[in-house]
Formats: C-alpha cells, structure tokens, sequence
C-alpha cells in the first residue's frame, strides 16, 4: 500500500518501434533475473487492447513447490487506487456524488470534515493522517477490522496540515472514499467494483481481495533473506480500497485499456483524473520515459510490489506484479520498457555472487539505532545468517553485503555503513547521508 517509488528512467535513445520489440530480449531479462533468483513475478505488455508479452517467472508458494503462471493473482497494492478513483468518478457521473462534496456529509467527526471534499480525499490533499503510518501498524494489519474501527484509528490520529494546503500520501483517504461510496449507494464494494470495472471490462481473473489461496492460482509474497522467506499477509479489510484488488497483470492491463478509451467513463472524466496538481491525479500519477508519459500507479503490499502504467498516447500498457522482489521493480521496468520502446543503449543487467559474511560478524552490527535528524529509529538483528534492518513502524527488509562492514537495499536505493568501533553507522538514501548511534542497553 504504501507507495512512493517513482520511477526514474534512464535517458537514451530509442532504436526501434514498439511493434517489432525483440521478445527473445525481453525474455532474456527475465531469464537472468530467474536464473539468479533476483526476484519473482509476472509482466504482460498490451499494445492497441491486445496482449503482445507475457512472462512469469518463480512460484505463487515456494512452501508447496507451486510454480506461478499467467493466471496467478498477485495483491497490487495501491494499484487498487486507481480503480477505487474510477468508482468514484463513475458515481460523480451518476450524480451519486460531487467532487464538492464534503466529508462532513459522511463523517463529521474526523478533524476539518467540513472543509476536506471527495476532490482532496482523491488528490491526497485532505491532510489526513495516514494510518499505515501509524507507529503500531505492524501490530495489526494481519488483523480483520471492522469500518468503525478503522475509522476510529483515522479519526485519533487527526491531520497534519489544512486541506488543499499541498499533495501527501495518505492511505486513509482512499479508505474513505471505499466507504462512502458504500454509503451512498448501499452496495458493498466488491459489488461496486464489479458493476462499475468488472463486468464492463469482462474481467474474470480479477477480485476484491481476500484470505490468499494458492490453490484458488493465488500467490503468497516472500521477503529475500537467505532463501524465499514468506512475508506477512494483511487482512485486507486493512487496506480495502486503497490496496485490496488482487489480479493478474494481464487483467490489470485490460481494466487501463479499458479506462483510458472511455469505455468505464467519458473521455472526458478521464482527461480530468490525468489532470496532475504536484503531480498527482485522481488515482494516478504520471511519469515519464523519455520524451512519452504514462499514467498509472506503483503498489507495495507485505512482500508484493506492483507498477501498472498506460502511455496514452503509444496505446500501450505494462504492468508487473512481484511477489519476491530482490532486484528493484524500477529497474525492471526499465529494462521492460527500453527493450520494448527499442532503446540501443540498454544492457542487459550483470548479477555478481552474493558476497559471504559469518553470522558471528554479522552480530556485532546488532542493536537499535536513532539520530535526532531522523523521526524513526532503526533496529539491526540477524535471520537465517542475513542483516535485518526495520524503522520505527515498518516492515523489515532484508540487508545485502557488498564490502567490509557496507550493506544495501537496492529496492529502496538504501545504503548503510557500520563502524562498529564507535557503535556508529552511516545511512545513504536518496541523497541524504545521515549518522545513527546505537543505544546502550538498559
């Protein structure tokens, strides 16, 4: 659910079109990434409403040796955000609801209800805590809740800045929205999902989350420590409309298909949900590649990671579901979409053997670590002879070894050196440089 890669691609030249891409290439790059178990999951591209690509690679349960394929259901995530904002855009259309609408017309006791409408709660502008950031998320999201009890955690933890003041990500938004569109229309929202997305776009392979089943071709999602260990599994009332949809990337490809030729709502409704303020529109951000632009949205679920894009103007969507990630999901969709768009520049990435380091060396960089530059702490603990590392709140993440005393995290572009003659470690990320220190035992 939470959701904030953007994807950075690199710039050079294109070669060739879309319609002759090299498939052995493309097959190439997943190959390599199989081969040298960097991660798990599935791609499909569609080109004009017709599939032109289609790979997976790994296994829906790695515990039960059952190989995914292309009619796996991986969770994706805050994708989902893009089709809740389609159901609420269909109800706009109705006239079940207006984008003036306040939520005080909903829920009049959550902080400036009177002020935050249906247009900020889709632009993330509402100024709503997000509860996924929550300090004890972590303690309950395997959990079923119920509306109220949801609402009675969004509505504790308040606002952080005035509606329509700037653009923040906030899951709860999205949740809110999923349950006002149940109020006014009396349906539950998986009906409303099938109404407005499913049924038009004959989506079959396609749901409202539930409990994962592998043998209903539903995958589990695992976190690279030593081997495929398997992550947690939200209970997805948690995330309901801001992370719930669990699908194939072929069917995820069909529902963008579907809302970008105006076959879920008019044209014009979808130019406005691709109208960016601070570069987000209703459901979707835009990103470029090159001198083209793509709609859509990223996703990060427990262990799954999701991007699901539309260029518009190419009539071209991708999307990739993994449910094991080791190599950044970025930099395969570059690898996807350069190889695609015929880029000459693109190499085919170069894996080096993990480098080995004792569990009796890994333990001296145990312990917990804070700065007062930093609002979280970070706690450093050893599983199956892997470095742990886990923020205040947040999912644990598995650290690689790649010099003396220097690990990293290449899904999150993190970098972290020990010095643990001083107790110290030095934390790279997204240009920043900060120095932690690791507390004294009481």
């Amino acid at each position: 659910m939470k959701t904030k890669i953007t994807l950075l691609f690199l710039l050079i030249a294109f070669a060739a079109t879309s319609q002759n891409f090299n498939t052995q290439r493309m097959d190439s790059l997943f190959t390599l990434i199989e081969n040298h178990d960097k991660g798990m999951g599935s791609v499909s591209i569609f080109h004009e409403g017709e599939e032109v690509y289609q790979r997976t690679i790994g296994y829906a349960s790695v515990e039960e040796n059952i190989p995914a394929t292309a009619e796996t259901k991986y969770r994706a995530g805050s994708v989902s955000k893009i089709y809740t904002a389609t159901v609420i855009m269909g109800l706009i259309e109705e006239k079940q609801l207006s984008l003036d609408d306040k939520l005080a017309d909903f829920y009049p006791d959550i902080k400036n209800a009177e002020k935050i409408t249906i247009e900020h709660l889709l632009q993330h502008r509402s100024g709503i805590f997000n509860f996924t950031s929550a300090k004890n998320y972590q303690e309950w999201l395997d959990q079923e809740v119920t509306h109220e009890q949801l609402l009675d955690t969004i509505r504790s933890k308040g606002t952080v800045f005035e509606p329509g003041e700037k653009m923040e990500y906030s899951n709860s938004n999205y949740v809110l929205l999923t349950y006002i569109a149940e109020r006014v229309t009396g349906k539950n929202f998986s009906q409303l999902l099938a109404d407005h997305i499913f049924e038009p776009c004959k989506l079959t392979n396609t749901e409202f989350g539930n409990k994962i089943e592998p043998e209903k071709n539903e995958a589990y999602s695992y976190a690279r420590l030593s081997k495929w260990s398997k992550d947690t599994e939200t209970h997805m009332t948690v995330p309901s409309g801001a992370g719930a949809i669990v699908a194939t990337p072929t069917e995820i490809n069909r529902f963008l298909t579907c809302l970008f030729s105006g076959k879920l709502v008019r044209e014009e409704t979808v130019e406005q949900m691709m109208t960016m303020k601070d570069n987000y529109g209703y459901g979707m951000f835009r990103v470029p590649f090159h001198e083209k632009r793509a709609f859509g949205h990223t996703g990060g679920i427990d262990g799954f990671r999701a991007s699901a894009f539309y260029f518009p103007q190419e009539k071209v969507a991708v999307t990739y579901l993994g449910n094991g990630v080791d190599m950044p999901v970025n930099d395969i969709l570059i690898g996807v979409l350069s190889i695609y768009f015929g880029s000459e520049g693109y190499q085919l990435p170069e894996f080096s053997e993990p480098m080995e380091v004792s569990e009796e060396i890994l333990k001296q960089y145990t312990g917990t670590y804070s700065s007062d530059a930093l609002p979280l702490k970070l706690t450093i603990s050893v599983k199956e002879n892997t470095l742990i590392g886990q923020g205040t709140g947040q999912p644990s993440f598995p650290l690689e070894p790649f010099e003396e005393h220097k690990f990293k995290y290449d899904a999150a572009g993190l970098k972290i050196e020990f010095l643990p003659e001083k107790d110290k470690m030095i934390l790279k990320q997204m240009g920043q440089t900060y120095e932690l220190t690791k507390e004294q035992e009481q």
